[in-house]
């Protein structure tokens, strides 16, 4: 299943709410806090992209699994390479 990516930008400045003490703990690791955002912002993106496909192709997907159960996997029974 092939997702798309954000692509990468230009940075925008932006504001945010984070809890105090994770803050601290933080800036006391060293931890680049904008890196690390950007970082969870695409993960957290891509898997909601991937969720959204997969309830939009629900159909489909139920449907080829139906076909296989049914079927089997096809050229399976060729030997393999």
């Amino acid at each position: 299943m092939r997702h798309e990516t954000v692509p990468a930008g230009k940075r925008k400045a932006v504001n945010l709410s984070i809890d105090a003490e994770v803050l601290a703990a933080a800036r006391a690791a060293g931890i680049n806090m904008s890196r690390v955002t950007e970082q969870a912002l695409r993960l957290a993106t891509k898997h909601e992209l991937e969720a959204r496909w997969r309830e939009e192709n629900r159909d489909w997907i139920d449907a080829h699994n139906r076909w296989i159960e049914e079927n089997g996997i096809p050229l399976s029974h060729l030997p393999a390479l």
